[in-house]
């Protein structure tokens, strides 16, 4: 699994950050690893075409979503190793604790 840095895990969570990416993303998770078509995608998130273009560039950009053509197809999945390690990312990197050794509590 990747280990992020500070800025691929800023930018992670940047992507995620807009209300219409986490519908999209949520969308994707579900999908599951068949993934969703961009048809499928537009009509789910009820976002026109070119809105849902602009955010899966930005989620491609965080590297949380592929794209792959399939035919006149275009499939998108989330990209559940770098989801991974954004979440390993968080509880390794911000519930770590300063000098006292405190960690965040609940966080296993």
């Amino acid at each position: 699994m990747p280990t992020l840095t500070e800025d691929d895990a800023a930018a992670g969570l940047s992507a995620l950050g807009s209300p219409v990416r986490l519908r999209v993303f949520r969308l994707l998770v579900r999908a599951g690893d068949a993934g969703a078509n961009v048809t499928d995608l537009v009509r789910l998130a009820e976002i026109p075409a070119s809105t849902l273009a602009h955010h899966l560039a930005a989620l491609s950009r965080a590297g949380l979503v592929r794209q792959e053509r399939r035919g006149r197809e275009l499939i998108c999945t989330a990209d559940y190793g770098r989801v991974g390690a954004l979440a390993r990312y968080l509880t390794e990197n911000c519930c770590a604790g300063l000098e006292s050794g405190l960690a965040c509590e609940g966080v296993a």
